[in-house]
């Protein structure tokens, strides 16, 4: 397992959440959420903020090449407008394990 999932994992930085809302909120704010899901049977997951230095600086402090940050503006639940907002596509070893939380 690389160093990247095991960091996010044990340092706790990022928040999950059940509602989507919520995330997205928390994310909107500045805060890290982590979103996972399935995309064609491949567990995965999205480490999504609108600050972009604080995702930029997690990304390559877990091993993340900064090529692999995505834009993609997030519609703010509060608003209905869209806000700037970039993430992380974590697969395979970069997925951190779930806790119980």
């Amino acid at each position: 397992m690389p160093i990247g999932a095991e960091a996010i994992t044990d340092a706790a930085i990022w928040r999950e959440f059940r509602f989507w809302r919520a995330g997205v909120e928390h994310a909107l704010t500045g805060g890290l959420w982590l979103h996972r899901h399935t995309w064609r049977g491949v567990r995965m997951a999205h480490l999504v903020s609108s600050d972009l230095a604080r995702l930029e600086w997690v990304g390559l402090t877990i091993g993340l090449h900064p090529a692999r940050l995505q834009y993609r503006p997030l519609r703010d639940p509060r608003s209905g407008t869209r806000a700037p907002a970039w993430h992380w596509d974590l697969v395979g070893p970069w997925v951190p394990r779930e806790t119980s939380r």
